[in-house]
């Protein structure tokens, strides 16, 4: 059993990894929605029925999008340790950590958005069309705003995963909740800090989940 720790010790610690946490997954989320929204869109419209059909493009990318999603996530945050490294000049801390936990969430939020897209009513896409629209505007005046709240809806799923992905970077000393579980919580054994972690966790899981259902319902029911 770890040695006990009083409060004014507890809480700094904790409120650093926290910080640490909202800043990965804030970096990490911004980072994800602007690769994984145009990538999303471009497997939805280069189908070989869609309004730009590149069927050997949308296979190419599909397949990278498939290959990115079938891995699991602590295999490739050691597998990107190279790149990162090249990228950022070191292997540690909370930006280092946001490298790969965008490479592992975008390709999520891609079919994400792609399978909102979907959804959206064939009958809008041609109305566009008919009225001599381009590709363009088939994008900015039908799909994205129809598939809105399913986006919003999918970025709320999406950035409760990347809070999950902040705590596995601890693995790899990437900082955060995750780093503080397993540097206090299970390295020194003391369960005031495991126990933190693990509350504060569940609190951001369920606020995030909670204010991206809240403004979800509240989108639609402006629609």
């Amino acid at each position: 059993m770890g040695s006990r720790m009083s409060w004014e010790e507890v809480w700094p610690i904790l409120l650093n990894g926290t910080l640490e946490t909202l800043y990965m997954v804030g970096l990490a989320a911004l980072f994800t929605v602007l690769v994984g929204l145009p990538v999303g869109v471009l497997l939805f419209i280069s189908r070989r029925d869609g309004v730009l059909p590149l069927p050997h493009l949308n296979a190419v990318l599909g397949a990278a999008i498939n290959t990115g999603r079938s891995l699991p996530f602590i295999v490739l945050l050691v597998a990107l340790i190279p790149f990162t490294r090249l990228l950022i000049g070191t292997t540690l801390g909370s930006t280092a950590a946001v490298v790969p936990i965008t490479l592992g969430a975008f390709p999520f939020f891609a079919r994400v958005v792609e399978n909102a897209l979907d959804e959206v009513d064939k009958g809008r896409i041609e109305a566009v069309l008919s009225m001599g629209g381009t590709i363009w505007h088939v994008i900015a005046k039908a799909l994205l705003p129809e598939a809105l709240p399913a986006i919003l809806a999918g970025i709320t799923l999406t950035v409760v995963m990347l809070i999950g992905f902040s705590s596995m970077a601890g693995v790899i000393g990437g900082g955060g909740l995750g780093d503080l579980a397993i540097r206090y919580g299970y390295q020194r054994f003391n369960d005031q800090i495991m126990a933190g972690t693990v509350v504060i966790l569940i609190a951001l899981v369920q606020l995030v989940q909670s204010s991206g259902d809240r403004l979800v319902r509240r989108l639609a029911h402006r629609r």
